[in-house]
């Protein structure tokens, strides 16, 4: 059985806003949260899971566009191949940001050493 969690426990668990969750649902990123009887959502452990993986691909800078192309690939079951495509092509970009920011930090650290190098002087 499936543990269920108000949307303040998922904002926690998340780290997303509220705004953030409704917005989710609003474009279709996250679909069928269910309610109580109240009205209220509820959020399921698979919700909470989805919410995470949409975390780690805003986190490395996926646009919302691009996530969007994903969870509509991950509601077919078809696309398995396309879904990998997606990510591989995903991970080359972090890559590339990655390496980009390593060469940047030396610059900054060669900066640090010279301004050292200029105090002992």
């Amino acid at each position: 059985m499936s543990t269920m969690y108000t949307p303040g426990e998922v904002v926690e668990k998340t780290g997303f806003s509220l705004d953030t969750l409704r917005y989710y649902e609003k474009i279709g990123l996250l679909e069928s949260v269910g309610r109580t009887s109240g009205g209220r959502r509820q959020y399921r452990d698979d919700d909470v899971g989805w919410l995470e993986m949409l975390r780690c691909l805003r986190d490395t800078g996926m646009p919302i566009a691009r996530m969007l192309e994903f969870t509509e690939l991950t509601r077919d079951e078809a696309t398995i191949a396309d879904r990998i495509a997606l990510l591989e092509e995903h991970d080359r970009d972090v890559q590339e940001r990655i390496d980009t920011l390593l060469r940047q930090r030396e610059h900054i650290r060669n900066k640090i050493a010279y301004y050292r190098s200029e105090l002992r002087r």
